[in-house]
């Protein structure tokens, strides 16, 4: 968005810093011009009246003299005709009106043909640094019908050109140095307006993240911003007063019903002697395993709490070293139940940043639904790597019977069960409370299908 609005604000000035310099460069090149046509006008004006009152030989020859010094002071071309075009006095290289190499160009015939009639020059083009390299003035010796001849100058435009240019290169570097002082100013502006909006897309992650005390900071840029960054912070705060007060209530609610359901668990084991062989029995069985699940999934509510308040503070840790305790303790678990765990591509170390033991608490989760889902004989994989982008990655794959494709995207959910798993003991938290323990370190849990068969899932942390 600075880019854009850069962009925006760099091009309207630089518009503006052209309008206002292309008319100026413009008016002194017309000022210039016009000021070299007043000068070599009057020039000829004089030449004009000599040849008119030239009367004899001697008046012939002043005229000569003063054409010929003319010339060579300024390297220009000075002609006197008659009405017949016939050269009375000429003085200078450039070509004659009567030709030669010789013959009129065409703004000299014009020219002549004017000064001829009376007329006298009154406008040239206009003299930029890139031309004409010469101009044409012609001026009529006489007035009306009394004209007997013309003044041609042709003058060179060296001098001209040379002020033109120099005065366009201080109008150009004056023209940059307005732009850049612009610029800098356009930058503090953007600068001065994007900040409290790069604050507020900061603080919308850090909440989206679940860091709820996030707030937005900045007490800069314009009025309207300031009073966003107000609302924004006061929405914040309701927000996490109101998922703080039902965190609380899950909190407060798991461990107030966790004492009565451990004594209610307590006392229907120590009845159990009591009661006779049969359908009793069977009952009071199912009755205590109810219990047990009961008691699990107030365990699982509370520990989710726990990780959802997101009252613990990110970590550097080493992943590789969860990874291989975690294993190690896990190993004679999936022996018993009969199941291979491997490692494979494990690097020395692998550092994270992510909330205390969340590989490991992440690992048991998993590793736990492994040792529930994957049929005896079945194979565990668990690899660790550094992707590309950098952020560690932690895989577990099993060859077991997986999920099927319309199952996945509900997998991370909280109490989720596949019909066929409904027996499963558990409460169908492990999977989610591993998701919010990466979610709220700046990760995230995936889960897909393994190659050729089973279930892949994959914790993503960034580095340190």
């Amino acid at each position: 968005m600075r880019r854009r609005l850069l962009a925006v604000l760099l091009v309207l000035m630089g518009a503006a810093t052209l309008l206002l310099c292309l008319p100026l460069a413009d008016a002194y090149a017309r000022g210039r011009t016009e000021h070299l046509l007043l000068q070599r006008r009057s020039e000829a004006v004089r030449f004009a009246d000599l040849a008119e009152r030239m009367r004899t030989s001697a008046d012939r020859r002043e005229l000569s003299d003063e054409i010929e010094r003319y010339a060579q002071l300024y390297g220009a071309s000075v002609a006197v005709v008659d009405t017949a075009g016939g050269t009375v006095a000429r003085a200078g290289t450039a070509a004659s009106p009567e030709g030669g190499p010789g013959r009129a160009t065409s703004p000299a015939a014009d020219a002549l043909a004017r000064a001829l009639t009376g007329r006298s020059t009154d406008r040239l083009p206009a003299i930029r640094p890139w031309g004409p390299a010469t101009v044409v003035v012609a001026e009529p010796v006489g007035r009306d019908e009394r004209v007997s001849g013309a003044v041609l100058m042709t003058l060179p435009t060296g001098a001209a050109r040379r002020d033109v240019t120099v005065r366009w290169s201080l109008i150009a570097v004056g023209a940059f140095a307005a732009f850049a002082a612009a610029a800098l100013v356009a930058v503090g502006i953007a600068r001065w307006l994007l900040r409290p909006v790069r604050d507020l897309d900061r603080a919308v992650g850090r909440l989206t993240a679940g860091r709820l005390q996030a707030r937005a900071v900045s007490d800069t840029g314009p009025p309207e911003l300031r009073h966003l960054r107000r609302h924004f912070n006061t929405m914040a705060q309701a927000l996490a007063d109101s998922l703080g007060r039902q965190r609380d209530f899950v909190a407060d609610a798991s461990h107030q019903l966790r004492n009565p359901l451990a004594t209610l668990v307590l006392r229907m084991e120590n009845v159990e002697p009591y009661i006779a062989p049969g359908p009793g029995r069977t009952e009071h069985a199912r009755a205590l395993d109810e219990a047990e699940r009961l008691e699990e999934l107030l365990d699982g509510l509370l520990a989710l709490a726990r990780v959802e308040s997101g009252a613990a503070e990110l970590r550097d840790q080493d992943a590789a070293r969860a990874v291989r305790d975690r294993v190690a303790a896990w190993r004679p678990v999936f022996r018993d139940a009969g199941l291979e765990l491997t490692v494979h591509g494990l690097p020395d170390t692998l550092g994270v940043r992510a909330l205390p033991d969340t590989v490991g608490r992440v690992l048991d989760a998993l590793l736990d639904n492994a040792v529930k889902f994957v049929p005896g004989g079945g194979r565990v994989e668990v690899s660790a790597r550094r992707a590309a982008a950098g952020d560690a990655v932690v895989r577990v794959a099993d060859d077991g019977p997986g999920v099927t494709p319309d199952q996945l995207p509900s997998l991370l959910r909280r109490f989720t069960r596949s019909p066929e798993h409904q027996n499963v003991r558990g409460s169908g938290l492990g999977l989610a409370i591993a998701d919010e323990l990466a979610r709220a370190g700046g990760g995230r849990l995936t889960a897909g299908a393994n190659v050729p068969r089973g279930l892949a899932v994959e914790l993503r942390l960034p580095p340190p």
